[in-house]
Order: C-alpha cells, then structure tokens, then sequence
C-alpha cells in the first residue's frame, strides 16, 4: 500500500483546534491538487506492474538479473525523498520542487517508453536505466512535498475539519490510480501487439508517460488559486548537524554529561537537542525494520516472476502474472476496516495485543508466514520446471530426424540397445562433466526401414551446465544448445527438419482461420507463441492436427519428409506446462497484506505520537529510508547468489524475517512509552499511504 506520510502542519496547536469548521470556502486549488496525485500515482505503478518483465523478457535480462534492477530502483525511488524534501524546504519551496522534479519524472516516463519501441532503435539498455533513474529521482522528489503542499491551501485552525476531507480524498486518489494502473498496465503489455510483436512494452509504457504529463497540466492549472509558502527551513539539515556537532564534541571532550547529545549545547538550544533526544529514542526502534520491506517489495519481483509460471486462465479469461499485484491494494482496502473493528479488539481481548509495537510484531511474523507459504507454492511448482542444467553436470538431447526407430549405445554408461523412437527423443540430463566430456556413441537404423544403412558412430561433445542436443538427420548429426527453461508469456517451440528442401511450416489456428507462425524449414531456433490449440501445416499439409500447445511448455517439433514426398511431424515436450494455478498465490498475498496493515500502519501511528512535532518530516525520512534499505537487503541477497533454488531462497527471508521480529520484540517490551503535551503536539497530517506495491511503498 502507498505509504503513510505524516507531516507537521505549521503553528497549528492541537488545544487551539475549533469545534467547528469556520464558514471558509473550501479551497477549489484541491481539486488540482488531487487530481494531480491520482494521474502521478498511475503513472508510477503502472511503471513498476511491469517493469521486472520488462526486464526479463525484452532487456534479456535472467530473473536474478531483473529482481536487482527492480529492487535498486525502487530503493532509490525511497531514497531521494531526502533530497527532494531539503530542496522544498531549503531553497526552491514546495511548488517549484514539485513542478520541476515532475518535469524530471516525466522526461524518464517518455524515455522508457520510447526505448521500448523497436522503430526508434534507442540503445535500448542504456536508455532504460536513465529512463529509471530520471524516474526514481522525481517520484522520491516529490513524494514528501505533494500532500503537504494540499497541506498548505487551508487556513489553520479554521479548516481543520476541512483539511481531514482533503487528505481522506488524496487516499482515494493513490488508491484509486494504484488499483486502476495494475490492473489495466498488464492488458497493454500482454493483450495489444505492435511494431510486429506479440506484446506492447512501449504502450504499457507509454500511457503511464501521458498520464504523467497530464498530472503536470493538471498542476499547473491551479498555480493562480494556491497559496504558496516560502521555504520553512531544512529540519533535516539542523537534525544532522546537531548530531554530527555533539558526536565530534564528545569524542574530543573529557567532560561527563548526562547524554552525549548534551556535548552540542555550545551551538544548539536545549529545545533542538531535546527534540533530538526524543527522535533518537524512535530511531532506535526502526534498525530492524528494513527486513519487513525486503519481504513485502517482493510482491513486485520474485512473486511476480512466480506468478509467471504458473497456470493463468480462469475460465476463458487469463490472469496475467503482474496483475496479481492488484490484490494488495484491494485488500488494504478492506482489512484497514476489518482490523480496527474486529480484528484489533479481539487480539486485545486475548491479550495478545495491548500497546501498538504488539502489533506491529504481528505484522512482521505475518509477512515471514507469507514466504513460507510462497516458500512451500514455490516447491510444489518444482516438477513444472523440467531439469534445469546445473553446476557439474551436462545434459544430452539426440533427436531422431526419421520416423524409424534408431538404436543407441554408450558404452560410457552401460547403455545399450537404447531405442529411439521414430521423431522422439532420447534424454540424459544427469552426466557428470567437467568444464567439457567427451561420450562415444553408436546408432544404428532399424533393420526392414529405410534406416536399417544408416549407421553412426563418434563423439558428443558435451559442455558442462549445457543442455547439449544432437539432431539425426539426412547428411549426420548436427548439435545445438536447447533452452530448457520455462517459457515465459506463452510457449517456446522448436522445429528441427529432415527435408529434401526448404520449404514453408505454419502453425494455423484453424477455428479462428489465422495463420500464428509461418517460417522456414531451415529456422530452428526457439520461438516464442501464444499457448493455443494449432495446426502443424507443411506445404499446405497438415502434419499435426489442432494440437494443444500448453502454457510455459518447451516443445521441439521433429519434422520428416519420405521418399514420396509426404511429410510428418512429432511434437517432445522437453519442459513440462504450468500445471499449478495462479490462484494459490492468493493465500500468500493475504497474509502479506494483513501483515502489512498491522506493521506499516500501526509503525507510523507509533512514530508520530512518540516524537515531538519539531521533528515528524525529519522522522517520515527515515521512514522511507527504511524502505531503501529494505531493497538493499534484497539486491545483497540475490546478488550474493549462494541459493541454487528459488524456494530456499523464500524461506530464507522468512527465517530473516523472524530472528528480526525476535530482536525487535526484546526492543518493543523494554521501550518505555511517552505521552507527548497536547501544548506541543502539533496537528499531523496524512501525507501519503503506500500503496502496495505491487510492493512498495510511496
């Protein structure tokens, strides 16, 4: 969910707040202001819906590769909220900070989009990872300025009433451009084709670009009704400089003071370094936090990726692989209500939950239950993946061109007598190799065929985590590397050919009278297709009759042609179909949103009661630190690489998550309370609720 944001609002004394709301128009520059927010939000979602496919699918990148790239993005995205918050508030103002950092984001939209369209022929890797960056800077720019400049438009304590609409309506407005960019972005992707494509990255990403355009039309068009502030000063630079200045002091200094954050009295008043005292008292407390956001910003890369695998279709619709992020949003919406009615005081009522950081260790264990779930989906999807080539070992593929039976012998392995069938395949994906093997053979035809001359004998040359294939044909035996990974979006075929002569193969989609595939005899590398159920067509003759090409299956298609000139052909699936159902992933998503409720919103209800009003911007930055960190964790683990299997990985991050949420707990039960003096205590506001990201949080 879009993450919560609470800003002070200025001069605003929680004693002097009226009773009622004065008889004050309501500011018509909020309408801009929202409308701005949702069209941003679009935008920054739909992005991110799609991006970990992007780069797996179009950039070339592995899953590994993709997750790091996913994962450093959006700790910048949380990471520039620092600087965007000193400029507003140091040098160029609320206003001026957000126009032109939306100028910056949404130069980075237009980019992304462009690199992602064949035509243009942009340097499609570099121009992306700027395209990235510009992003990254201008949505974390701007995230801690938006809501406090709606903020800014009402008069304080008269609209106060009026301000608690406003940001109930910028919710909806995140809400409402998060579930509506997750759910439409994936049908752009998947179910449009251009520039001769069987997906449409650019439009995907394109219309995420036009709306941020129209989000800075839309704020520009109110700039004669806002009320815009001068700069407040940077908090966060006094913060840093006060510690900084007390940490050099007390190091030089012999002098014992009661707290070393005393050392700074030579420089910085008493109520600056008793504010500071109180903000570090909560700072301890979110050490252990980052380990929650590395979980939760899966939902985006690692689940999305293991959505891809699985079986989609729901009846005659298909639910694409990054639209189940949408179910975070969705739920949010429903649980926030469900916990403070029921949920809440029963856990109160059991005594399981009596002071808020009780909650928030919930949510932690909650989300480390989630990746077991995912932990334990992830296994039962293991023999859906075939043998993947591993370290140490070789696979051998021979491929029989004829349709006769082959004989083959390995002496190697006491393998003989070996049959072949007629254009099926024989398969080892377990030979022990080091760097490279060589493995003497001999085939021979089946006596009474038109094979019975045909004998062979020699050496495969295998290549150690290889999935080496060998293809018996009219002239010998040609090799080739097979890609036996899940296909990705669809299925993945091969034709190899034993023709006279070139000559053309289409797959046809006989119901719908369209032709899917039409290429040459002497093409065989893998391609990608929609799954389906298609004819096999050569030269006009079916060869294979409306045969079900299943989702995420690898298929080689031997194909033969005889003396006469008649031609036939034998589908081998070297991968096996998604056969689990996308749905399982619902359970996982539902305790990670639970978990979520309970920790994100209950961690900045905490933070705000407990430090003083001075210092909530200040503290709302290391919040969203918090969160770069969280997807550092991420891109340290997966560029570690010390896991060989994906659901290893996933119960890591749950034993990470509980030892975390074990340590916190010792934190939480000796973490003494404070209750702040309503004379002090200044009004918070909401500035931004994270929506779920399809992980993340805003």
């Amino acid at each position: 969910m879009d993450q919560i944001e609470l800003r002070e609002i200025e001069n605003t004394d929680l004693l002097e707040r009226p009773s009622k709301t004065n008889k004050l128009r309501y500011p018509r520059s909020v309408a801009f202001i929202v409308t701005n927010e949702f069209c941003e939000r679009f935008s920054y979602y739909g992005m991110r819906t799609i991006l970990s496919l992007y780069l797996r699918d179009k950039l070339g990148f592995t899953a590994n590769g993709a997750t790091v790239i996913y994962h450093t993005f959006t700790m910048f995205a949380y990471f520039f909220p620092l600087i965007g918050a000193m400029i507003a508030d140091g040098w160029l103002g609320r206003f001026r900070t957000i126009l032109y950092l939306s100028l910056v984001y949404a130069a980075g939209s237009v980019l992304i989009s462009l690199a992602a369209m064949p035509p243009v022929s942009l340097p499609q890797m570099e121009f992306t990872m700027l395209a990235l960056l510009l992003i990254a800077f201008g949505t974390g720019g701007i995230k801690p300025c938006v809501s406090a400049f709606g903020g800014d438009q009402f008069k304080l304590p008269e609209q106060a009433k009026y301000l608690g609409y406003f940001f109930s309506l910028f919710y909806f407005a995140i809400n409402a451009g998060s579930l509506i960019s997750t759910f439409i972005t994936p049908i752009f992707r998947a179910d449009v084709h251009c520039f001769g494509e069987s997906d449409c990255f650019s439009l995907a990403f394109g219309v995420p670009g036009i709306l941020m355009i129209i989000s800075i039309l839309f704020f520009l068009a109110g700039k004669r009704l806002y009320i815009i502030k001068s700069p407040a000063g940077n908090v966060l630079g006094r913060v840093s400089s006060c510690i900084g200045h007390a940490m050099v002091k007390s190091f030089k200094s012999k002098e014992k003071r009661e707290h070393w954050l005393d050392h700074a009295d030579d420089k910085y008043d008493k109520s600056l370094i008793d504010d500071v005292k109180s903000l570090l008292r909560v700072l301890v407390l979110y050490i252990p936090l980052p380990v929650f956001w590395a979980l939760f910003d899966q939902q985006g890369s690692r689940w999305t990726f293991q959505a891809a695998r699985m079986r989609q279709d729901i009846g005659s619709w298909t639910l694409k692989p990054d639209q189940m992020q949408v179910l975070n949003p969705l739920l949010i919406l429903v649980f926030i209500p469900i916990f403070e009615v029921a949920i809440y005081p029963f856990l109160t009522w059991c005594r399981l939950v009596r002071k808020p950081l009780h909650k928030m260790i919930w949510g932690g264990i909650l989300a480390a239950a989630a990746f077991v779930i995912s932990g334990i989906v992830e296994i039962k999807l293991l023999p859906s993946y075939g043998t993947p080539v591993s370290a140490g070992l070789a696979q051998l593929r021979v491929y029989n061109g004829y349709n006769c039976d082959f004989v083959l012998d390995l002496p190697s392995f006491n393998q003989t007598n070996v049959t072949i069938g007629p254009l099926s395949a024989y398969e080892k994906l377990d030979i022990g190799a080091d760097k490279f093997l060589d493995l003497p053979y001999d085939i021979q035809g089946q006596p009474g065929t038109e094979c019975a001359n045909l004998y062979l004998s020699g050496q495969f040359h295998l290549k150690e985590e290889t999935a080496n294939s060998f293809f018996i044909k009219r002239g010998g035996i040609n090799n080739f590397t097979d890609n036996n990974d899940k296909a990705l979006d669809g299925v993945s075929v091969r034709f190899l050919s034993n023709l006279n002569s070139v000559t053309q193969i289409n797959l046809i989609d006989s119901q719908k009278n369209r032709t899917k595939l039409n290429i040459t005899s002497s093409n065989s590398t893998q391609i990608s297709i929609e799954k389906g159920t298609y004819d096999v067509v050569i030269n006009s003759q079916i060869v294979i009759n409306a045969f079900k090409f299943l989702d995420g299956a690898v298929y080689t298609i031997n194909v033969y042609e005889d003396s006469n000139g008649s031609y036939d052909a034998n589908a081998v699936m070297i991968t096996p179909e998604n056969s689990v159902h996308i749905l399982w992933l619902v359970p996982q998503y539902v305790v990670m949103t639970m978990g979520e409720v309970m920790f994100s919103v209950t961690g900045l209800e905490f933070s705000f009661t407990q430090a003083p009003a001075s210092m909530k911007s200040v503290l709302q930055s290391v919040w969203l630190l918090t969160v770069a960190f969280g997807n550092l964790i991420v891109v340290l683990i997966v560029e570690g690489n010390f896991l060989d299997a994906q659901w290893k990985e996933f119960f890591l991050f749950a034993g990470l998550m509980l030892i975390d949420m074990f340590i916190f707990t010792a934190m939480a039960f000796r973490y003494k309370y404070v209750k702040l003096q309503s004379s002090t205590e200044a009004l918070p506001q909401v500035e931004e609720i994270k929506m779920p990201e399809k992980p993340s949080q805003d």
